[in-house]
């Protein structure tokens, strides 16, 4: 039995486990900087398996390194297992909550960190029987919906001295995300001003919500003149307690989002001074209380034709009839146009991807491919600015389905996510062999990321003193 082989040998014996280990954590939900459940589940495991782990990384204290192996090179995979406030939902075709208002894995983070858990098992196990150099980290990434645990994490250094990193993301379809992102900024303007009567003494009142308002209204104002790509978006958190009394306190949270990292930065800019403006005009004072940045994403075609590869041998997940029936259950539950909208994106058919669960691996995925720019964010995108990195997914929810929807934590619950999950682990773990074995591989992804980035080191967009909180 060869290498490629032992490792996939070994996933498919540990098939049940780990879908025993996505279950538990999809049963225990927790979100942002809050997962202590999945965090300590996943690094134990890997503490039993022989990894080193170092714990509470970068003020994160469900952040992790787990480390094994000696020397070069030194491959990253990445896992998350945050879940989303609201999502709680039931294996079922209904919409019926496990606990009502209670977070759930409606993004397939109980999916993402234990498939990431498999491949780094496989591969440590491989490298220990045939004796292949380098080292394998797993890093534990909390907080991946609020954007901070990559990005708290690489201020502190972890990935540094990776050689490439390799991710994936559960979805819809089976192929090499090589699409880019939005860089993101994530903060909150605080403004101050003096209380009084709102009827009686309105004069001696500095209303503190007219700052947020005139701050907006600027905001708005300026959608005109920022790249056509780029999003501001806002809600307004406090804006007083009653009508009769001016607010002192109010406080608007926004995000930014660009194509480019410089790009946010700019327009982050200019919000500042139509704050300052909005303070001017209202005669209070305003604060800037800023929760997270991060980077676009860049991709690497180096490593993700190393991905296609793996991903065409290894094939998309096979289905039963009850799956398929499950999940055409769940798309019924969907607007009349959600599917054929989904397709429409992509560039293609339902034959060809597959319906209504992708068993078929795709590398036409318009919206997929290099080029295009998803209208999200990801800290996966600071990763990628510091070494070169790779991203699949694979399907683990049916065609059409939305994620941070019920229907999708549904389907991550069940064996439709379950199997995805395990296409992802096979493919993550020979492509991080391949890059471990293959020489030129991984010099090609690195001289295609040297090019991509001009050589220029990342910078972290935290501000200094910035420490990770929701």
């Amino acid at each position: 039995m060869n290498v490629e082989q032992g490792i996939l040998s070994y996933l498919d014996g540990e098939t049940d486990v780990l879908g025993g280990f996505a279950k538990d954590i999809w049963d225990h939900p927790q979100i942002a900087l809050l997962e202590t459940y999945a965090s300590k589940k996943i690094a134990d495991e890997l503490e039993r398996a022989g990894f080193s782990v170092k714990r509470d990384i970068g003020t994160v204290h469900t952040a992790f390194v787990a480390s094994w192996g000696k020397g070069e090179p030194i491959i990253g995979i990445l896992g998350e297992f945050d879940a989303l406030p609201g999502l709680s939902q039931k294996v079922s075709a209904k919409k019926e909550a496990i606990e009502q208002g209670g977070p759930g894995h409606g993004c397939g983070h109980n999916l993402l960190g234990v498939g990431s858990l498999g491949a780094a098992l496989a591969l440590k196990q491989a490298m220990e029987k045939n004796g292949v150099k380098g080292t394998i980290r797993y890093y534990g990434c909390p907080a991946e919906e609020t954007l901070l645990g990559k990005v708290f994490m690489a201020r502190a250094g972890v990935f540094d001295d990776l050689d490439a990193a390799v991710s994936w993301h559960p979805m819809n379809a089976n192929t090499c995300w090589g699409t880019s992102s939005l860089a993101m900024n994530s903060f909150k303007l605080n403004f101050h001003g003096v209380s009084a009567h709102a009827a009686a003494s309105p004069e001696q009142a500095r209303s503190a919500l007219d700052g947020v308002v005139l701050t907006d209204v600027g905001v708005n104002y300026l959608r005109e003149h920022i790249p056509q790509e780029a999003r501001m978006h806002c809600v307004i958190t406090n804006g007083g307690m009653a009508p009769n009394v001016v607010p002192a306190e109010a406080q608007v949270w926004y995000f930014i989002r660009a194509p480019h990292r410089d790009q946010v930065e700019g327009i982050y800019a200019r919000v500042l001074d139509i704050a300052k403006g909005a303070a001017l005009m209202t005669g209070t004072t305003f604060d800037v209380d800023f929760l997270c940045g991060c980077y676009d994403y860049l991709s690497n075609d180096a490593i993700g034709k190393v991905v296609s590869a793996q991903l065409k041998k290894i094939g998309g997940p096979k289905f039963t009839e009850e799956e398929k029936t499950f999940a055409a259950q769940l798309q019924a539950t969907l607007p009349p146009t959600a599917v054929e909208v989904m397709l429409r994106g992509w560039g293609v058919s339902r034959e060809e991807v597959g319906d209504p669960l992708s068993e078929k691996v795709s590398d036409n995925l318009v919206s997929m491919n290099k080029g295009t720019i998803m209208p999200g964010s990801t800290d996966v995108g600071d990763v990628s600015y510091i070494t070169p990195t790779v991203q699949l997914t694979t399907c683990c929810l049916p065609l059409g389905v939305p994620t941070h929807s019920w229907q999708s934590t549904a389907s991550m619950g069940s064996t439709i996510g379950f199997k995805g999950m395990m296409v992802a682990a096979k493919v993550m773990a020979l492509t991080a062999l391949d890059l471990l074995t293959q020489p030129q591989d991984l010099a090609a992804a690195k001289e295609e990321f040297k090019k991509a980035t001009g050589g220029k080191k990342y910078i972290t967009p935290l501000p200094e003193g910035v420490v990770a909180h929701s």
